[in-house]
């Protein structure tokens, strides 16, 4: 390789490391808060909504993003599509089946996880997913650009909220939020039935946030 080859080809491999990034935080400067439901659904275990949920966001008109697994989102196609005619409300991927390790799986595994779940979604709510968001957020460098290399970018969460903990009461659920939350942060919470703390928090945190003046915004919408 000549000296030139070989410069382009650290400069490729530099500019190819730089663009790999998991997104934990809004863009600087973003004072507004976004909110993020994951509704995941593993094999063998069928997943609904939690209306309370999805009844309390409605009756607020917040603005919110769902990561959807490609399992759920069948199962649960009408309420999607109906929760997707919101301008309120975008869908975005969270792998098809939830394998909780995927960078145990191979590039075409990966591969076929994204690709699959946005045929789902964008099937039911006629709109492409944009963003994807590890399950259980394990993943490794190479995983993590064979996502990028789908065109998604990957979206996690400023901390964990917790909410699927077993035995998690509403109040611990409502503090550690109400503690940890910042201007710019995206928010984790669960909304496939299986965070039973959540449906009676999540009011008492938003009323505790919005006292601080904070704004809630869809990811897509500062996420360009």
């Amino acid at each position: 390789m000549t000296g030139w080859g070989l410069l382009a080809a650290v400069f490729l491999l530099a500019a190819s490391t730089a663009r790999a990034e998991v997104i934990e935080h809004l863009p600087a400067g973003e004072t507004r808060i976004a909110l993020t439901f994951d509704a995941c659904e593993a094999r063998n275990k069928p997943a609904f909504f939690d209306q309370a949920i999805l009844d309390y966001l409605a009756a607020e008109k917040l603005p919110y993003t769902i990561f959807a697994t490609g399992l759920f989102a069948k199962r649960n196609q009408a309420q999607l599509a109906e929760l997707a005619r919101s301008p309120l409300v975008a869908v975005e991927n969270h792998s098809f089946d939830h394998p909780q390790h995927m960078e145990r799986l191979s590039p075409d595994q990966v591969r076929a996880q994204v690709a699959d779940t946005d045929a789902v979604i964008a099937g039911i709510t006629g709109r492409q997913p944009r963003f994807f968001r590890f399950p259980a957020g394990n993943y490794d460098a190479a995983t993590l650009a064979t996502i990028e290399a789908t065109g998604h970018k990957v979206v996690h969460w400023s901390f964990a909220s917790g909410d699927p903990a077993p035995g998690l009461k509403p109040d611990p659920l409502k503090n550690w939020v109400l503690a940890k939350a910042r201007p710019g942060d995206i928010l984790i919470f669960h909304v496939n039935g299986r965070a039973p703390a959540t449906a009676t928090a999540l009011p008492a945190i938003i009323k505790g946030l919005k006292a601080r003046h904070v704004q809630f915004v869809r990811l897509d919408e500062v996420l360009k």
